[in-house]
């Protein structure tokens, strides 16, 4: 398109054509797909022919205020605000960071052109100019304090709301054959107000995300890590194999010793015959052996054993009743058992029967 065509009829084209295309990318569900890609490059492409029919046709300058802005041209300052959207859609990996730095531009520039007609409020124009600084923190260094930055923002986005909802009341005035020129150009205002503060909460994102790419890995360094854990995978891989299937004697305790004398000499020499089972035939010799262990002793041996032990009482039943007869010969174990007799009646005469049971009596 050559100079003498650019036009702002032209412009007015491209940029109800840029607007629908803009519309359409919120019908989109899938983000992945080649159809959404094709649309956010297409959308993109209006909007930059926009940007140069701007230029082109010198609609804004810094020599004039607010006032010399014709109410039709102000809907187009928002044009780089548009771009660093459509440039954020783009999410191809090999090329994000120059995408967040081109972004990044595109806002700032749509920043700058506000600043210029004094646009900006207090903490948008700090913001502003505290992003001309890339840092992950440029935002947070214009309010150190905490609760001040959430105070912040939650009054930020108390703004956008009501922002969002003079919007949607001014497009519906805007809908009828009667409006006037005011009303137009309020609806425009509110745009680039909102416009605004969505840059700057795009910028903010913008500087995580470039401080978060900084800090991983180049994609040479991955293909470095990816090409060391193939490399070590393989090496465990050879070495479990090895170990399954080595053809070395197997250096348990079986092979290497049995009645107490070694198989092998030190240097590897069998020093007795001796036959190589497999893991397989060992498992196969014990496949019809009992299921239990069997018994080492007989009954009469664990008893014999459990009185040595002395875990065996003797007495008990109808023995354990009967007195024995009393040996007459045996003068000490007579005198033994007249000395307890004798204890016995002197206690029963000393505690008569019940003279020891005093609950129940009144």
């Amino acid at each position: 398109m050559s100079e003498s065509e650019l036009t702002p009829t032209t412009l007015k084209s491209a940029w109800d054509k840029a607007e629908r295309q803009r519309k359409d990318l919120a019908t989109f569900t899938d983000y992945n797909s080649t159809s959404y890609k094709t649309a956010v490059a297409e959308a993109l492409s209006t909007v930059s022919t926009c940007k140069d029919i701007i230029n082109n046709l010198s609609l804004f300058s810094v020599n004039e205020i607010l006032e010399d802005v014709s109410t039709s041209s102000l809907q187009f300052i928002l044009v780089d605000a548009y771009r660093g959207d459509l440039l954020l859609k783009q999410h191809d990996r090999a090329t994000r960071l120059t995408t967040l730095h081109s972004a990044r531009a595109a806002y700032r520039s749509f920043l700058s052109l506000c600043d210029s007609y004094a646009l900006l409020g207090t903490y948008e124009k700090k913001a502003y100019q505290a992003s001309d600084k890339i840092s992950a923190t440029v935002f947070s260094e214009i309010l150190p304090d905490a609760a001040a930055r959430r105070n912040a923002k939650i009054e930020r986005y108390k703004e956008e709301k009501e922002l969002k909802a003079k919007l949607d009341q001014l497009s519906r005035i805007t809908e009828s054959p009667n409006i006037d020129d005011e009303e137009i150009r309020s609806l425009y205002l509110a745009q680039i107000q909102l416009g605004v503060m969505q840059s700057l909460q795009q910028l903010e994102g913008i500087y995580l995300e470039i401080d978060i790419l900084g800090r991983a890995p180049s994609e040479e360094q991955l293909l470095q890590q990816r090409q060391r854990q193939q490399e070590e995978d393989e090496r465990s891989r050879r070495r479990k194999q090895d170990e399954k299937y080595s053809d070395k004697v197997d250096p348990s305790e079986i092979f290497y010793k049995a009645n107490g004398r070694p198989l092998l000499s030190s240097d590897g020499k069998p020093l007795r015959p001796f036959t190589l089972l497999s893991n397989r035939e060992i498992v196969k010799g014990g496949v019809f052996g009992p299921g239990h262990r069997l018994p080492t002793m007989t009954i009469d041996e664990y008893l014999e054993e459990e009185k040595k032990r002395g875990g065996v009482i003797e007495g008990g039943g109808e023995q354990s009743g009967m007195q024995p007869e009393p040996d007459e010969d045996n003068l000490d174990l007579a005198d033994q058992e007249t000395y307890k007799a004798r204890q016995w009646d002197e206690f029963t005469e000393a505690n008569p029967k019940g003279s020891g049971n005093t609950l129940n009596r009144g």
